[in-house]
């Protein structure tokens, strides 16, 4: 089932500021931004012989549906994903672009992430992000119909907290709380119960990471019960895999009602 919803649209992502001028140019000034940040990082870190960033990784992702960071939400279209992930000491900055598969931009969100607490057994991380939801509304100019790209800002904040059963198991929880500063949404509290599986080996190359959840949704004044499983097949020394999400609907009051929503993805991680 498509789904387009405003709903949809307006809770998703949380954002602090807009773009004024959108649309195929603006994405490719963004871009051209990000790509010039890394090529002054590398620059600077030969000439100085030291690295600027103490890490930088990245996945790019193509999914005949986009799921957003809240599983019960999609786009109901197939759509590309780019997450990158600059790291220096315990502070990170992890943009997330989502598109649909003809270009259009989704939501860009730019999280900022700090680990409070490494401990040998527990963690925990707290981040927010200011993020932009996108959809096409049509107007009504000299008379004739048109359509633009909208953007709609929000701002959330998350905590983290995470214990390690064993080197393969953790369990944690996680809460995000998102304000929308635009029409829609005001307010939306995101809990989350998680379990995570690594490295789960059926044959000397191959293995699956799964992470099961149980979350509750609440949006204003309505909410919703959920369970959600997060899946991934890879090969062992191979940058290319398998990925997949599933949600169920318990009992949510909160639109869109899908009772199940699922994709499948093919991603690249690198470096």
């Amino acid at each position: 089932m498509k789904i387009n919803q405003p709903q949809e649209e307006e809770v998703h992502w949380y954002c602090l500021n807009s773009f004024k001028v959108f649309g195929n140019k603006g994405i490719l000034y963004f871009l051209i931004m990000i790509s010039a940040l890394l090529v002054s990082s590398q620059a600077f870190s030969q000439e100085e012989k030291k690295p600027f960033l103490d890490d930088f990784t990245g996945t790019a992702t193509v999914t005949n549906n986009g799921i957003s960071l809240i599983p019960s939400f999609s786009l109901g279209d197939p759509a590309l994903i780019f997450d990158l992930k600059f790291k220096k000491g315990r502070l990170s900055f992890e943009p997330d672009m989502r598109f649909a598969l003809e270009g259009k931009p989704w939501t860009f969100i730019f999280w900022w992430r700090y680990k409070l607490l490494q401990k040998e057994k527990f963690s925990l991380k707290i981040g927010a992000h200011p993020a932009l939801n996108f959809r096409t509304i049509t107007i009504q100019r000299n008379g004739q119909s048109e359509e633009i790209l909208e953007s709609r800002r929000y701002l959330a904040a998350e905590v983290v907290p995470t214990y390690k059963i064993s080197k393969n198991i953790d369990v944690g929880l996680y809460y995000l709380h998102g304000r929308g500063f635009d029409d829609g949404v005001k307010q939306t509290n995101f809990f989350v119960l998680t379990a995570t599986f690594n490295n789960l080996y059926f044959t000397d190359k191959y293995y699956l990471n799964i992470t099961p959840q149980t979350y509750f949704l609440a949006t204003d004044d309505l909410q919703g019960y959920y369970a959600a499983a997060f899946l991934s097949l890879k090969r062992k020394d191979f940058p290319l895999y398998f990925a997949s999400t599933l949600n169920k609907a318990l009992d949510t009051e909160i639109s869109p009602e899908d009772d199940f929503t699922w994709n499948i993805s093919l991603v690249y991680s690198f470096p």
